[in-house]
């Protein structure tokens, strides 16, 4: 496990380490979508990891799903992240923010203006939404016109300075798990017939117009992208797999963002196809990897960074026990959303044991 305890760039940071702390929804936000002092106890107790990227944060009120998950569009919000990273570099670390636009991933119980979901097409996603009258059937979004999409790049533009503007190390585009960017991608939520859908070519447009439109805003050393190749969460079919992932990997390496964060879930082959053409860091998130295979991928030169999610969130101070070979909290999955402290800032730490 020692390459995860050298340091490597990342855009214009350096980390410590080679370990990073996966972004994760754990719906704990003011209702107005503002972090609060619980938020940034929570992200400076993880300040050790090399890089934490924050839970999705929707960057419009159409770019939001689910309960109490963070804004980064007013000055209110602005404030709160601000809050949230100076305890963060206080403790000593460095700190992404994920921008996510859910898309269709909604219900209009939950935005501020309680609008119908917006997408690349009008395809009713499969699933229920919780909401606070309980879990609802998501509604048929509507599709964005021309003019709202160039709006949307817009509206990433903005949040993604609002974030630098809050003090953040960088964003990083949530370009997985069904939500907006992904949607795009897809064959079966994104239905359009114009320069948008239809070829592959088409429906990675989106995606590279918002990377471009950020990193004019704010650098390419302060951009990140995550995907997940074959992903099928939120009722997505993206079609031929590997063919869609090398033409939009290929097209935003030419933007060079900071890095790349991939979600592995499946053949190595796209991995190994992607390593040697990615011109920065790349980022592997492997979902249920153990202790032992954290530092795989690190260690056999297929990634610069391994993203944990569920055993940071339980373990504060995953990096002292990992070099310590000490015993894991175990993470509450009860826990992981809404609520107060219990399962989020009360997981001890080894001097408190």
């Amino acid at each position: 496990m020692n390459k995860l305890w050298e340091s490597v760039s990342l855009g214009r940071i350096t980390l410590p380490n080679r370990l990073a702390m996966a972004p994760m929804t754990r719906d704990r936000s003011t209702p107005s979508g503002t972090p609060w002092e619980l938020n940034a106890t929570y992200y400076a107790q993880r300040a050790s990891m090399g890089l934490i990227i924050t839970e999705g944060t929707q960057p419009s009120d159409d770019g939001q799903g689910y309960l109490l998950t963070p804004g980064i569009y007013t000055d209110e919000h602005i404030g709160g992240w601000k809050l949230v990273v100076d305890r963060v570099h206080s403790a000593g670390g460095r700190i992404f923010i994920q921008l996510m636009h859910v898309g269709r991933i909604a219900h209009p119980d939950n935005t501020p203006h309680q609008r119908q979901p917006v997408a690349p097409s009008a395809v009713r996603p499969a699933g229920k939404m919780f909401t606070m009258k309980g879990p609802q059937d998501m509604p048929e979004p509507r599709e964005l016109s021309r003019a709202e999409i160039e709006e949307t790049v817009g509206d990433y533009r903005r949040a993604a300075r609002a974030a630098i503007a809050a003090g953040a190390d960088g964003v990083e585009f949530h370009g997985a798990n069904g939500y907006l960017i992904h949607q795009f991608l897809s064959e079966n939520a994104n239905r359009r017939t114009d320069a948008y859908g239809g070829s592959i070519e088409n429906r990675i447009r989106f995606a590279t117009e918002v990377t471009k439109a950020v990193v004019d805003e704010v650098g390419a050393d302060r951009v990140g992208f995550r995907i997940s190749p074959g992903n099928k969460f939120n009722d997505i079919v993206e079609g031929d797999t590997v063919a869609l992932y090398r033409a939009l990997v290929t097209e935003l390496a030419l933007l060079e963002p900071a890095y790349l964060h991939v979600v592995q879930t499946g053949d190595d082959a796209l991995l190994r196809w992607i390593r040697p053409r990615w011109p920065t860091a790349l980022i592997v998130n492997r979902p249920g990897r153990t202790r032992d295979q954290i530092a795989m991928d690190v260690n056999e030169g297929l990634a610069d960074v391994a993203s944990v999610a569920s055993m940071s969130l339980a373990n504060p101070d995953l990096v002292a026990r990992l070099k310590a070979n000490a015993p894991l909290n175990e993470a509450d999955q009860a826990t992981f959303y809404g609520g107060g402290e219990q399962g989020y800032t009360d997981y001890p730490s080894l001097g408190a044991l």
